[in-house]
């Protein structure tokens, strides 16, 4: 993956040179032809889909401000800014397809080499690929949990409730629905469409308010869910981090888990990563070029 800035600068070098290499294709194509493995994927997977990451090269364009979990519940401001500009995004994050990458995943999950895979992303694509058993670390946008009475509602059901109330509006943002949007579904709105949306109210109490079931910054992550991705990597031999740069300890925990147990790390992934002092095998190419090679190497 190149880097996200000015070619041939000595700001790219120096990103390059933070960047680990422990060894090819081939050293990558013996782990995981061992068997045992536990995939842990991040947003640089979903990239070559349309969908941006937070810290990659995708990113580098971008000045947002990802939403926060205090934000979202203590101030209706800012819960309603997020709605309307998810309202915007979230056809984008709908049609996105699997990629190569994904693909390559749910093959290698197929010939019983992968045994687990677990991703911090939250657009539901492992599964479309043809995953199993996924566990969703951060939630999946598709879900919209109602915080007062605890219902879940399709994110799609709720599409169309809030497009039947904010028709005007949509007619309004047209243009805008084919802009790049953000990691967690939303699109940069002006202030002043942002206050021509309206919101609807959770169909089962009719009160609220309406959250994506996915976890903010600043919001915990459910305890039952991390210790099952603590047991899943217990289970493996090895644990094979895909598109992250472990950045928040939401996912270098379990790299860190695994590295303390003696269990194999390897990490495909641009820029610099976390637990590159974790890895035995370092790869820096883009994952929809490296992992269709591996799975071609393990068939060969």
């Amino acid at each position: 993956m190149r880097y996200p800035g000015a070619p041939g600068t000595v700001a790219q070098a120096a990103w390059e040179a933070e960047v680990p290499r422990r060894g090819e294709l081939g050293d990558l194509a013996a782990l995981v032809g061992s068997g045992g493995v536990c995939v842990l994927s991040g947003a640089g997977i979903s990239t070559d889909s349309g969908i941006p990451d937070y810290r990659g090269p995708s990113s580098a364009a971008r000045r947002h401000a990802p939403m926060t979990y205090n934000a979202f519940v203590g101030d209706p401001g800012a819960r309603h800014r997020y709605w309307a500009r998810s309202h915007v995004g979230w056809p984008q994050i709908e049609r996105a397809r699997p990629n190569e990458a994904h693909r390559a995943v749910a093959a290698l999950q197929r010939t019983g080499l992968v045994t687990d895979v677990i991703t911090q992303n939250v657009d539901g694509l492992h599964q479309d690929a043809g995953a199993r058993d996924v566990v969703e670390l951060h939630g999946a946008l598709a879900r919209v949990v109602c915080l007062g009475c605890a219902a879940t509602h399709d994110r799609a059901a709720v599409q169309d409730r809030l497009a039947a109330v904010n028709r005007g509006f949509d007619a309004d943002v047209a243009a805008l629905r084919s802009t790049q949007v953000n990691p967690d579904g939303d699109a940069e709105l002006p202030a002043d469409l942002v206050e021509r949306f309206t919101m609807i109210d959770c169909p089962v109490c009719g009160t609220g308010p309406l959250k994506p079931d996915v976890v903010f910054f600043g919001e915990s992550v459910p305890r039952p869910r991390v210790t099952a991705c603590f047991d899943r990597v217990a289970g493996a031999r090895a644990l094979l981090v895909l598109g992250s740069s472990l950045a928040v300890m939401s996912g270098l925990r379990f790299a860190r888990a695994a590295a303390r147990a003696g269990i194999q790390v390897a990490i495909v992934t641009a820029g610099p990563s976390r637990g590159d002092d974790l890895a035995s095998v370092r790869l820096a190419s883009p994952l929809g070029e490296v992992l269709p090679g591996l799975v071609s190497a393990l068939r060969a």
